[in-house]
């Protein structure tokens, strides 16, 4: 894409002109026995910059000072599930449906540091490209099993906690448990999310492995300098929370910002999705906290009531929300929709 060919041009320049100050501050940085960047500990996502530019934002691709904060005061403001009205919704709720007060939400209060609107930095317009007729068709036919409900199988992958909100890859901040740990051997890199508590091991200079496919993809990783370059493909499924298909690929990149930071900047390529390339990037912040076990609802039979109760309401000519039953046809809700 020529927009992602000026900017990695651009990436490429300030690299030159700034290569001589890495270089004397990569001696500072922590490292492990093997001599590599030492990545391990606790680190927190959450920020309430969406991985989307806004609409009402779309013409400014950095705020300043003053309008960060006021963002943040209207978007806080506009989350805030004890401020939801019941009659009304909010904040992608349709009306009646309130999960929880917001005691429990940890989606961050605050821009990213450098105030940009958007996560994604390419397309330039810090959004998502439209699905392609492959990506398009593609939800379709999910979106009719979701409506259809047939059986816990024809459930989200995050509906039956097999993956994660924001556990990726990419990690992608969301409402809560925007946590995660990195543990580093000489051979292995491990990233374990608190969302769904998803452990990943990641391979150093492997190949990719087919024999069995995961939910999160097979991943393998190398070090790129002091960069570590994570790079995952083959996925089990043809369907998950970001729309990518099981021919994606996503290309992961980590390095140290300052003691406390890391910067995270990822790329997704997906021709059966998208048209184009797209790329986001944010940091990861350490914490003091640990990461907790995320039992989603093992041993729950929640989601075979739940179900039972859609069908009960659709014998009686509603939609899963009690609503008149009048479309014959389901959709995935998303923002292009």
């Amino acid at each position: 894409m020529k927009n992602r060919a000026i900017t990695i041009l651009s990436v490429t320049l300030v690299s030159i002109l700034v290569a001589p100050l890495v270089t004397a501050q990569s001696s500072d940085i922590p490292r492990t026995e093997y001599g590599y960047p030492d990545f391990q500990g606790t680190y927190t996502f959450r920020t309430i910059t969406p991985l989307n530019r806004p609409r009402e934002l779309e013409q400014l691709e950095v705020l300043t000072p003053e309008q960060a904060k006021e963002w943040e005061e209207f978007e806080n403001r506009r989350q805030n599930r004890d401020l939801i009205i019941d009659s009304v919704g909010g904040a992608g709720y349709p009306p009646g449906v309130i999960s929880y007060n917001n005691f429990w939400y940890e989606r961050g209060n605050q821009t990213i540091a450098d105030r940009r609107t958007s996560l994604i930095y390419d397309p330039p317009n810090g959004r998502t490209p439209p699905s392609n007729q492959f990506g398009r068709q593609r939800r379709q036919q999910y979106g009719q099993m979701i409506f259809e409900s047939a059986g816990p199988e024809g459930r989200t992958t995050v509906d039956r906690c097999l993956t994660g909100f924001v556990g990726g890859p990419p990690l992608i901040p969301g409402s809560y448990n925007n946590n995660m740990q990195i543990v580093q051997t000489k051979e292995h890199i491990m990233i374990l999310n608190e969302m769904v508590h998803t452990a990943r091991i990641i391979r150093l200079n492997s190949e990719h492995h087919t024999k069995q496919l995961k939910w999160e993809g097979d991943s393998i990783a190398h070090w790129d300098g002091d960069t570590l370059v994570i790079n995952t493909q083959h996925w089990y499924h043809n369907y998950n929370l970001r729309g990518m298909s099981d021919q994606a690929m996503v290309e992961e990149r980590i390095n140290w910002v300052d003691e406390n930071t890391l910067d995270y900047d990822f790329t997704v390529t997906d021709p059966q999705s998208w048209d184009v390339s797209w790329s986001a990037k944010m940091p990861l912040r350490r914490s003091a906290d640990p990461v907790f076990e995320y039992a989603c609802h093992e041993g729950n039979h929640g989601l075979v009531g739940i179900l039972a109760g859609w069908r009960r309401y659709e014998s009686m000519g509603f939609n899963g929300d009690g609503s008149p039953r009048t479309q014959t046809t389901g959709e995935v809700e998303t923002e292009e929709n």
